[in-house]
This record gives C-alpha cells, structure tokens and sequence, in this order.
C-alpha cells in the first residue's frame, strides 16, 4: 500500500523582498516540485496546505493555523509522510522548529523535503544536524530582515516613495525612472485638494485646540469626505497628525530622512507644535498641562488659572440670577466664574476668595496680552532675538576662539616630537627615545583632547544659530497673533493666550501673577533690556547736543 503523503507549501509575504533560492519558489512551483516528487517516490498525496504571506521567523508555530491543522490530521493517523519543497517551509526559529520537526517524527510521521531528504532522529547526530540547519535558517532570516531595513532605510532617506498606496494628501505619478526589474517606479507629488484638507486639520489642531473626537465630527459636519467619500473616524485623523510626512520627512521603521520640501504640506514648525500641543493635552499630563483641555465655551483661562492661596486650580461654574427691572420685569442673567476647587470641595484648607466673575478676569489678562502684543510689535524680531542670544553667543564664540588657539599649540607640539623622534631613530636626537616617546603620547592626548572641544563647541555654535531661527519665527508668529487676536473667535483667542501664558495666579481682590512662557519672558526680558538702554543713552545725546 502507498504510503499517504501531506504537503505544506509557504511563503513569507505575497511579494517576496530577499531573493534567496528558496523563497523565489512560490507556491505553484512549491506544488510541482512535491507533486513530482511524490510521483517518484511511489507515494500518495492526501492532503495539501498552503500558507501564503506567513512568516516562518516571526510567526509562532502556535499561531499557525494551517500547521496546526496538518498536526491534528498527524494525531488522527490520516497520513504517513510530511512533505515539504524545503525544511525551512516549517519554520525558521531555531527556538521552535526543530522541535516541531521532532514532534512529528514522534507520532511516526516521516519528514520529507524535496531538496534536502528525510530528516531522521536515530542518532544524536541527527538532532544536531536537525538544529543546525534550523539555526542556519534563523540567521538566514535575521540577515534578511536587516538587508530588507537598510533597503528600504536607504529609499527613505534618498526621497523615494517605498511602494503601496500614497498617504492621503499626496498621489502616485510616474517618475520616468526603471528599477532593477524594468518596471517604472512611482513618485509621491501632493495632491493640492487632499492636501487642503490636511491644513484644515492642522489648523484646527494648533490655532482652535480642537481634539481628533471634536474634528472629525467638525469636517463630517461640513461635508468633507475622505479619499473613499465616507466619514473621517477619529482614529484615521490622529494617524494623520502624529505622520511626519506631512512636513516632508519621510519614515521607514527607526530610520528618518531629511525633510523634502518638495512633500511638505505642513511647515516643520507647524508640525512639531502640533505634537507638542497634542501631547500636553494628555490627561496623564494634567498637572503640567497648560493648554485647555476643551476650547469650547466662553472662558479665555480655563485650565490656566489657579488659587494664589491654596495653589488648587480654578475651574468653571455657571448659574444663574435673577435682575429685576424698574418696571418689574424679572431677567434671569447667566453668571460665569471661576472658583477654588479645593476650597469648594473643602479638599484643603484656604483662605482666598471662593471665586471670580469670569468677564472682569479675563478682562484683565486680556489687557495685559494687549500689552504683550504691543512690545513686540514695537521691535524687530532680528533685534530682540539678538539682544536675547547676544551675552550667550559672545561667549561661545570667545570660547570657540581659544579653544582653537589651543588645539593649534598642542599640533604645532605634537608635529615638534615626530620631527625629534625622526632625529631620534636617525641617531641626531640628544634626548633618549623613551623620553620622547613618553612625551609624544601626551602631546597626542592632548591635541585629542583639544580636538574634541572644538568640535563640542562647533556644534554648540551650530545650535545656538538653529535656536535662534527658531526664536525670529516662533517671535513672528506672535506678532502675527497679535493682529488677529482681537478678530478671532473664542476657541482661537484660548489657543493664542495659551502659547504666551503658561499659567495665571489669583489672589483676593483680582491680584493677578501671569508666568509666561520661557520664550515669551525670554523675549519680554530682552525688550526691557533695550529699554533701559535707550534711557541710559539719552542723557548722553542730549549732552552731545
């Protein structure tokens, strides 16, 4: 009687990356090759299995249906024989898969592969040829997916689109370029109607605060579809803001490349605001969170304020209450405040004022941004930003320069005693060779030494220049607020007062301690300073006079 024979056939991924032997055998050549085979032998094949995109490395065995399924036909007795096109069709970890191959053999299934014959388990010698060739495979694999990674790291960091379907925002156009297949591949180009979309968002996100619940409902509200002409879900949105491809940095698992103007839909400021804004507005983060959670609503401080006696923050609280009129009429006004938490709650114990009318504090902040915006439209951001950065780069540069002086003494040094050493091998040298040579490995450590703070300080000089490219636009940008503040709506205006006020103190009787942000009293503390300036100047003008 023929013996009965079982057939597995896989491969990784429907469109195979490395191009070993083995995985250029797709599955109808996988077939033919066993079906063959099985001819020869005098076999019959019962059943066959295939997998198709599983991979024998990073898949379990255990979360292999089919191979689960062909070992419960081994439990029932339905066949003889396993057949495989090669041993590695079983798997490749070499934690598991020979054991697998054990199991099998275990309940009296012979292991075939085409290629490679019967793996038998008689000896100790056959279990470890068994393991070596599965730890072969595993390494095979790791080598593979590490070829796959540079691969396509280098794609990325080049600009080239790694294949797939164009993120929304962007389309697919021939590039005129053939790969090593002779196929053309594509290029990613934006797609100027998706692309306004994906401002629409960023917009939202950064000037009105909205959370991805709040926009998505807002652009299904308005009619704005996505490519598939179905509603935004909110998941699908924050995919699309945490996507560094938008400001034209392009990603390929832990590898990055440089931006691509030519792909940014979004600036790279306004991106990285946006993650820092979403970040913040985390409720893990509430206690060093200074962007409103919520934008909605009449306040301009929610969030922001806080108790100058208890330190608890200060929330909202409305009710209502009766004016009656001269003539009788009775009005019910709606009243806002913001009151102590901890001392309605009676959390804590404190002595401040219960609470405050909303309107006459947010008056009062709104007066002092007013100010704020003032001052710096009054000064160039090239001035203040210098001002601000001046003492710093003073001294870096002046730290820089003798440091450089530096290095160049100890080379002129070590040059000196590789000339004396020379004079020494040639027998010219009155000093003895392992004075010198004791003396030429210090004057080598300390041109190193010098070498690498040059360097440190290079690049410290490098970054002071980015941040203070930084500062000029983050310093137009509040200017540009400043124009549009008072023409915004409510959601708008809490953003802007969020990005200049870190945070709000209030004491009884409306005593107000704003603690702006590090940039913005960064640039409030130069403006003062040029201020001062010019008073001291001013006398000696006039004495001139």
């Amino acid at each position: 009687m023929a013996e009965r024979v079982q057939c597995l056939y896989r491969v990784s991924t429907t469109k195979q990356v490395d191009h070993d032997e083995q995985d250029r055998a797709d599955i109808p050549v996988q077939r033919k090759a066993c079906r063959e085979f099985a001819d020869r032998m005098g076999w019959t094949i019962v059943g066959e299995e295939q997998e198709t995109g599983v991979s024998g490395y990073k898949i379990s065995a255990n979360d292999r249906d089919k191979l689960q399924l062909i070992k419960e036909r081994a439990e029932q007795g339905k066949f003889d024989i396993l057949l495989v096109f090669m041993f590695d069709r079983l798997g490749r970890k070499s934690d598991e898969t020979p054991f697998v191959v054990e199991w099998f053999c275990k309940k009296g299934i012979k292991v075939w592969s085409v290629n490679e014959g019967e793996q038998r388990f008689e000896s100790h010698t056959d279990r470890l040829t068994n393991y070596i060739r599965f730890w072969q495979a595993d390494g095979e694999s790791q080598k593979t997916s590490i070829r796959t990674k540079t691969a396509l790291g280098q794609m990325v960091q080049e600009g080239r689109f790694r294949g797939g379907k164009a993120p929304f925002g962007y389309r697919l156009e021939k590039s005129g370029i053939l790969n090593k297949r002779k196929h053309e591949v594509n290029k990613l180009v934006i797609d100027e109607e998706e692309a306004e979309v994906i401002r629409t968002m960023f917009d939202l996100c950064v000037s009105s605060g909205f959370g991805r619940w709040r926009m998505a409902n807002f652009l299904n509200d308005h009619g704005i579809k996505n490519r598939k002409g179905e509603n935004w879900h909110d998941a699908t949105i924050c995919a699309i803001l945490h996507n560094p491809m938008y400001k034209g940095v392009l990603r390929s698992g832990e590898t990055y490349s440089e931006p691509f103007e030519e792909l940014q839909i979004i600036s790279p400021e306004t991106f990285d605001l946006a993650q820092k804004l979403m970040q913040e507005r985390k409720l893990e983060n509430k206690d060093e969170r200074h962007i409103p959670l919520n934008t909605t609503g009449q306040s301009l401080l929610s969030g922001n304020m806080y108790c100058g006696h208890c330190g608890g923050r200060l929330v909202l609280t409305t009710n209502g209450t009766v004016v009656r009129k001269a003539d009788g009429t009775e009005i019910r006004k709606k009243r806002i405040r913001y009151v102590c938490y901890r001392k309605t709650r009676r959390r804590l114990e404190c002595d401040g004022q219960t609470g405050y009318t909303m309107h006459i504090l947010d008056g009062m902040v709104e007066d002092i941004l007013h100010q704020v915006f003032r001052k710096m439209q009054a000064v160039s951001d090239e001035l203040i930003v210098g001002t601000a950065f001046e003492k710093e780069m003073t001294l870096l540069k002046a730290d820089l320069q003798r440091a450089k002086a530096e290095n160049a003494n100890a080379n002129r040094e070590y040059e000196s005693l590789k000339a004396e050493v020379m004079k020494s091998v040639q027998g010219k040298s009155l000093l003895p060779a392992d004075v010198l040579s004791e003396m030429l490995e210090e004057a080598r450590d300390k041109l190193m030494v010098t070498s690498r703070r040059v360097t440190e300080l290079n690049e410290e000089l490098a970054d002071g220049n980015a941040r203070m490219e930084d500062l000029r636009a983050e310093y137009q940008h509040i200017v540009s607020w400043s124009e549009i503040f008072d023409k915004s709506d409510r959601a708008t205006q809490k953003m802007i007062c969020a990005y200049i006020i870190k945070r709000v103190t209030v004491r009884r009787d409306y005593q107000l301690d704003i603690e702006f942000n590090i940039n913005v009293q960064q640039f409030l503390h130069g403006i003062d300073s040029l201020e001062q300036q010019c008073k001291k100047r001013k006398p000696l003008k006039a004495r001139n006079a």
